[in-house]
């Protein structure tokens, strides 16, 4: 009985030890998933569907970070996040560790979803990867800076409870706002033909450098005051509701090409 109780324990710490790694948290990344749904056509759809087995990409959106806690998958744990320089002008590949980073991820699911010899396997596991990439990619402190981990050092208080600004932005504003991933999706803002193309110019590195543009204005606004609440809520979650839409949006033009 004691023995279980010792396992029981390690197994809660070595499982809360993920908190600080997690990405939009479950409900921000099956946002993505589901606003990404609505903006497939219908060859991507049918081919996603099948790849899937009928289950959704809101239903796929957080495999990314269930596989955290296999060892077995220890080595795309820093496909999660990519850190640029913030005195360095572009991206350099160089920088990032051997194991890759956000944009390398990105770019190896892309291009096994495009090969046409790679098993179904294989597919499944690069599409569910390249849903939770996507959504990294629009939680701006994962584009952030290597120092601090992607404001993982940055202490604030939340509510009046010590936290971090990058938990903060995972989801500590998501869960305050107590809406469902689905009630998030439908509740996405209406835009115009021409708005969504807006969102869909560019490519990968553009978005990886809008991301760090927005990190580098939300790093300024907490280092003015890092004592959140009601005032931070107002100001940013509609900020964090546009990030989500963007990932979906940028996650179905990433899939349409893929599947056309």
């Amino acid at each position: 009985m004691k023995r279980l109780l010792i396992v029981f324990v390690t197994f809660l710490l070595a499982n809360s030890g993920f908190a600080n790694d997690l990405d939009w948290g479950k409900t921000g990344h099956r946002t993505t998933g589901e606003i990404a749904q609505d903006y497939l056509n219908k060859r991507t759809q049918k081919a996603i569907n099948k790849l899937l087995d009928g289950h959704s990409l809101a239903f796929v959106a957080n495999y990314g970070d269930d596989i955290k806690s296999d060892r077995n998958y220890h080595r795309y744990s820093a496909w999660h996040y990519v850190n640029i320089d913030p005195e360095a002008t572009e991206y350099n590949p160089e920088t990032a560790s051997e194991k890759g980073d956000l944009v390398t991820g990105i770019t190896k699911c892309i291009e096994v979803l495009k090969d046409k010899k790679a098993s179904k396997v294989d597919k499944q596991f690069y599409l569910k990867m390249l849903v939770h990439l996507m959504g990294d990619l629009h939680q701006p402190f994962h584009v952030g800076h290597a120092d601090d981990l992607g404001g993982n050092k940055v202490t604030v208080e939340w509510f009046g409870k010590k936290t971090n600004i990058h938990s903060v932005w995972d989801s500590k504003m998501i869960d305050s706002y107590q809406m469902s991933y689905t009630e998030l999706a439908e509740n996405k803002d209406k835009l115009t033909k021409s708005e969504i193309k807006e969102i869909k110019k560019g490519d990968l590195l553009d978005w990886v450098y809008e991301s760090r543009g927005l990190a580098e204005i939300l790093y300024k606004d907490v280092a003015a005051n890092n004592d959140l609440s009601y005032k931070y809520m107002y100001q940013w979650f509609p900020t964090v509701r546009q990030q989500l839409q963007k990932g979906g949006i940028r996650l179905a033009k990433v899939l349409n090409e893929i599947y056309n």
